[in-house]
């Protein structure tokens, strides 16, 4: 473990399970909910206006999205079984769902929309449960070049945005307003202090405005109107059960958008476990099921609402750094919020007043960065010839047929409108790709045996053989065999404390990974996580424990340990090198 691992984080005033005063989690529970709002509505309101909808619609979509998002935020911080992270995870829009949202809303209307949503989100209750099983396929790269394709899909919409004004309106109006808006935010994100740059969508909108009102684009009458207090005039959409050909077609698309929200709220899930504590710990990944689980349940809600989808807004992560409370009940307040805010005609008014053009470059700017994003996803994996071949292939064939130029005359009615989604195009096909990889690798070696002490014979026997066959030396061989009996001991001792390990399975798996030798063990989860013991023991002093035996040497033995637990499963993976 490294220094940086293990530093303290001081700047932590109040962790998730600490209680600070209503005063101080009231305060910043309303500046993330300020800050927030106009993501929130503001998305819904693009897939609205560009799918020609009308303003009673708007109205009850708006309202409909921060009723959702407060909600599934309440319950990502209080984690009710499981469902929730236990942090404070704000819930809102999701920017992923623009494109497909817009066509499903052209096709067939807000209830053949509502449909697919709910359909979709089954699939994230079953990616939660089944997340240790699908690491190996739902990759970083797959994600990052479905996000990086997500620009490609919404971008187009958005550009029309910038132009989409009233008759009679100036010529000077639409480039003033949004070349206003724009100039504002990208200031605010370059050289503006990190505090500010929180601030920074609203600020930017805000100016676009006051740019915008001179020329007539921004209608105050509408705000003013607007009651205080009340319920959005307009009948629940219902949902469309008939599921015809529209429904199967949009289908993949929604499944793989949502695939990757999932994958969003993995990263989210991680990160805010590292910025909540004043000592780090290592990812718990039964918290990161429980926010998609929470995420799986408000896009459940939005479905059943008919608004688009909501996902984990990365501003969680840059709130806890910057106020130091990372406490839930600043997450209840949020959701609570919200909800307030939802019963104020006035307040969703005020949003969706606001004109295309300025929304237009706010979103270019979000958007943007969404692919950038996609990027560092690839990049951070690590990139060699196999995953820059996956990369650079889907991107490619999605931007093809989003843009119908890969053989659109022998491609047309239902597969026409499925492929005619570059996300859904693209996102196929970097998931066949690294399955077909995953698929024609070289076989690890396996063995299945009890998690129990009378194992350990036929594991040092398994190791021996593998070692044997990558060619190892004697000592090399011999510091693979210590440290698999290492964490195989760790993993006895926790099962044996958290109840009788008669019948539980252990898988081991094992692969030569350049000039290492990888293992990887599955057990049914219990106790602590070793990567959190192993971090605690750097910083002691060597005192004899015998407790801690199998935690120094496994330290010793290994050059790297990730533990990662799930619901009802454990994987260990442990590197050791080759010392020749």
């Amino acid at each position: 473990m490294s220094v940086e691992e293990t530093r303290t984080n001081e700047t932590i005033r109040y962790e998730p399970d600490e209680r600070p005063p209503h005063s101080v989690a009231a305060a910043v529970g309303f500046q993330a909910a300020v800050v927030v709002l106009a993501p929130v509505v503001l998305s819904v309101v693009i897939i609205g206006r560009a799918a020609n909808q009308p303003d009673s619609y708007l109205n009850w979509i708006a309202f409909a999205a921060l009723v959702v998002s407060g909600v599934s935020t309440v319950l990502q911080a209080v984690r009710v079984g499981r469902i929730g992270a236990g942090h404070v995870l704000i819930m809102g829009t999701s920017g992923a769902f623009i494109a497909v949202c817009i066509t499903a809303l052209v096709n067939g209307g807000p209830a053949l929309m509502a449909s697919l949503i709910v359909v979709s989100s089954l699939f994230q209750f079953a990616l939660a449960a089944r997340l240790s099983l699908l690491r190996r396929i739902i990759t970083p790269v797959v994600a990052g070049t479905v996000i990086m394709l997500i620009a490609v899909t919404v971008m187009p919409v958005v550009f029309g945005l910038l132009t989409d004004v009233p008759e009679g309106t100036p010529a000077a109006a639409s480039p003033a307003a949004a070349g206003a808006a724009f100039a504002t935010l990208v200031v605010l994100a370059l050289r503006a202090p990190a505090s500010l740059r929180l601030w920074a969508p609203l600020i930017g909108i805000g100016v676009g405005c006051a740019v915008a009102a001179p020329f007539g684009l921004y209608d105050v009458g509408t705000v003013v109107e607007a009651p205080w207090i009340g319920f959005p005039n307009y009948a629940w959409p219902g949902l469309d059960l008939s599921l015809g050909a529209e429904f199967w077609a949009l289908l993949p698309a929604f499944v793989v958008v949502t695939v990757v929200g999932a994958i969003e709220t993995v990263g989210d899930g991680v990160a805010i476990q590292r910025v909540s504590r004043r000592r780090p710990r290592a990812t718990d990944f039964r918290l990161v099921q429980g926010a998609l689980n929470a995420d799986g349940m408000g896009n459940l809600l939005s479905g059943l609402f008919g608004t688009p989808p909501n996902t984990t807004y990365s501003t969680s992560i840059s709130l806890a750094e910057l106020t130091g409370v990372a406490a839930r009940r600043v997450g209840i307040y949020i959701g609570v919020i919200f909800v307030l805010l939802a019963l104020s005609p006035k307040v969703t008014a005020l949003v969706i007043a606001i004109p295309n053009p300025v929304a237009a470059a706010y979103v270019t700017l979000l958007i943007g960065l969404l692919f950038v994003q996609g990027m560092k996803l690839i990049v951070e994996d690590g990139i060699d010839h196999r995953k820059a071949t996956v990369v650079g292939l889907a991107f490619w064939l999605g931007v093809g047929f989003q843009n119908q130029v890969i053989f659109p005359d022998l491609i047309g009615g239902t597969w026409g409108t499925l492929l005619g989604n570059g996300m859904t195009a693209g996102g196929l096909a970097a998931i066949l790709l690294t399955a077909f990889m995953e698929l024609t690798a070289r076989r690890r070696k396996r063995l299945q045996v009890e998690l129990s002490t009378e194992s350990l014979p036929r594991i040092d026997e398994f190791l021996r053989g593998f070692a044997s066959g990558i060619g190892w030396t004697e000592p090399a061989t011999g510091r693979l065999c210590a440290a698999g009996e290492e964490t195989l001991s760790i993993l006895i001792e926790h099962a044996a404390e958290n109840g009788p390990d008669g019948g539980r399975l252990l898988v081991i798996s094992a692969r030569k990974v350049e000039g290492t030798a990888e293992l990887e063990i599955l057990a049914a989860a219990a106790g602590e996580n070793l990567e959190d013991r192993l971090a605690y023991l750097s910083e002691q002093p060597e005192i004899l424990d015998e407790h801690e035996i199998s935690f120094r040497l496994l330290r010793h033995y290994a050059s790297s340990v990730r533990h990662q637990k799930y619901h009802d499963l454990d994987i260990v993976t442990v590197r050791v090198e080759d010392a020749s």
